[in-house]
């Protein structure tokens, strides 16, 4: 991965500099995932945006890059252990 951070999704960066390389929001330090968690936890959008300065479209942005992820994702059955 190249020194600098690399755009993966609009407004969202990975730099191996800023925490561990894990994606942010773009000009923060903000992972997705914390995002991602504060709102399936039951908090406000705007709650998120005050307590970590984002703007809508930062929110917009998180939700739109888990959204391809899950649509990526290959869901396989496991089979079940024969007793």
């Amino acid at each position: 991965m190249p020194n600098d951070p690399v755009e993966i999704a609009p407004r969202i960066v990975v730099d191996k500099k800023v925490r561990f390389g894990k994606p942010v929001i773009q000009g923060t330090r903000v992972p997705v995932e914390l995002v991602l968690g504060k709102l399936a936890g039951g908090m406000t959008t705007e709650a998120v945006m005050q307590e970590y300065e984002l703007t809508r479209e930062d929110l917009l942005a998180v939700l739109s890059y888990a959204s391809r992820l899950v649509a990526q994702e290959q869901v396989r059955a496991v089979p079940s252990p024969v007793a």
